[in-house]
């Protein structure tokens, strides 16, 4: 995954991005608001080795070895600090009513490296009680240390700790640190951010954008069509509901780059066949209307549902579909008996029929194959409506009459995976994928100048434009 793929995905997913960091920072910000103000104070000590009390033939008697000692004994005060002989002085001295355990919790005493420094800290929420207690504990600790250390030679201390730095009242509070929490809540929403974009982009396994299709199928885009509340009021098709809506110019663009894609076998010439991973992605809708886009401009085409796990073309359509493709495959019918012409004479239908027991085996007979060279060479379009590739394998047996597919690719419902496995099982049979049309799309990211594949525009093109691109064939 390179830096620009880490840069897309967090524009993919940006609304999360800001979400995760808003909450995370909002976070550290209700911290700052709730968290109890505390102040620390410091007084400051300064151990000294009383050389009067170390007489000739003490344990200490040079240089040396008072330095040694004195870091020694200073190792000790951390602990030494936290002790009732030390705090209950404290305790008595300020009239606190807590055990010497809980101020324990508050005071600490800490060596600077390579001093004879104590530094004696207290925390508390009264900054006033915090500079008392520090006073008076570094003061006991101070008595403390001068009676435990006395020389049995000369009966004095030999270490005197130095009241040099009382510790005043502080200002401002030590904690919560505002600059720490809010830097840490600002680093640790952009992880968050970032992790929470990589995770939705992980697990989600929907395709959220056409470029995820194009490099799946490595195939070129045949079109847009965004999603459109006319397709749930009216199942007609827009280009004879709507003539004049945006929707119909898609379907239009549609119908010009079919009107490119020519297979290497001319007997094929025109024979497209539409398929798509997963049920729900606007398969028939789309093939619905490009047939009538073709037939508007006075071609004569022939549209084939060939699902017949599930037919649906003649519903879309308002025809009678009880007798169809799956009656002429059984023997039962010729065609001519059961073509039905829609809107325009040049337009006719070919519905699915009664669902027969054996849709594969009737799907991959000799008949079909006959049908569909037949039809090539009557019509200029023949459109076959094949089940989606989770279905069946129906797209793979009729893409090799057609000696390649055109894939319906919708935003939000078609997997990652079921498009993977659909390709790989058409390269396995070596079918190429002639492009795709990605459905359900946001057309204001998609807009026609940056991403349509097209060779001429506008209805009623003759296709006079030179190819943008090229596509699989």
């Amino acid at each position: 995954m390179t830096i620009e793929d880490l840069f897309q995905i967090l524009r993919k997913h940006i609304i999360t991005v800001i979400i995760t960091f808003v909450i995370i920072v909002s976070c550290g910000v209700a911290y700052l608001v709730a968290a109890p103000r505390k102040y620390t104070a410091t007084a400051q000590l300064f151990a000294t080795a009383n050389t009067e009390a170390m007489g000739a033939g003490t344990e200490v008697n040079n240089m040396y070895s008072t330095t040694n000692y004195l870091n020694t004994q200073i190792k000790t005060y951390p602990t030494l600090v936290k002790t009732e002989a030390v705090l209950n002085p404290v305790i008595k001295e300020l009239n606190l009513n807590i055990s010497a355990g809980q101020l324990g919790g508050t005071v600490t005493a800490s060596n600077p490296a390579n001093t004879f420094i104590v530094d004696i800290s207290a925390v508390s929420q009264d900054p006033v009680t915090a500079s008392r207690v520090a006073n008076s504990t570094a003061q006991s600790l101070s008595r403390n240390v001068s009676n435990t250390t006395t020389s049995s030679t000369t009966n004095k201390s030999l270490i005197t700790l130095t009241l040099v730095q009382s510790a005043s009242v502080p200002s401002k509070p030590s904690s919560p640190n505002t600059f720490l929490v809010g830097a840490a809540s600002v680093v640790a929403g952009l992880i968050a951010a970032f992790l929470a974009a990589l995770a939705k982009d992980t697990f989600n396994t929907r395709i959220d954008k056409s470029s995820t299709v194009r490099e799946i199928t490595k195939s070129n885009t045949i079109g847009f069509i965004s999603r459109d509340a006319t397709f749930a009021e009216d199942k007609r098709p827009v280009i004879i509901n709507r003539p004049d809506s945006g929707i119909a110019e898609d379907f239009r663009r549609i119908k010009t780059n079919i009107s490119f894609l020519t297979p290497s076998d001319s007997d094929s010439h025109h024979l497209h066949v539409f398929t798509s991973a997963d049920p729900s992605e606007g398969k028939t809708t789309t093939i619905v209307n490009t047939a009538v886009a073709l037939a508007e401009d006075g071609a004569r085409v022939l549209l084939i549902d060939a699902d017949l796990r599930h037919p649906s073309v003649a519903n879309m359509l308002g025809i009678e579909g009880s007798v169809g493709l799956s009656h002429i495959l059984a023997g039962k019918a010729v065609p001519k008996d059961v073509v039905q012409p829609y809107w325009k004479s040049n337009l006719h239908v070919l519905p699915a029929g009664k669902r027969p027991a054996n849709p594969s085996v009737l799907i991959n007979s000799e008949t079909m194959s006959r049908l569909l060279s037949q039809a090539a060479r009557q019509y200029d379009y023949v459109l076959v409506d094949t089940a989606p590739m989770v279905v069946s394998n129906d797209a793979v047996v009729l893409g090799h009459i057609a000696h390649g597919v055109v894939i319906i690719a919708a935003k939000g419902i078609a997997d990652r995976q079921d498009l993977r496995d659909m390709v790989s099982a058409l390269d396995a049979a070596e079918i190429p994928i002639h492009g795709f049309v990605y459905t359900f799309a946001d057309l204001k990211k998609n807009s026609n100048k940056k991403n349509y594949y097209y060779y001429g525009s506008g209805s009623g093109s003759n296709g006079n434009s030179r190819q943008k691109g090229s596509h699989r064939a």
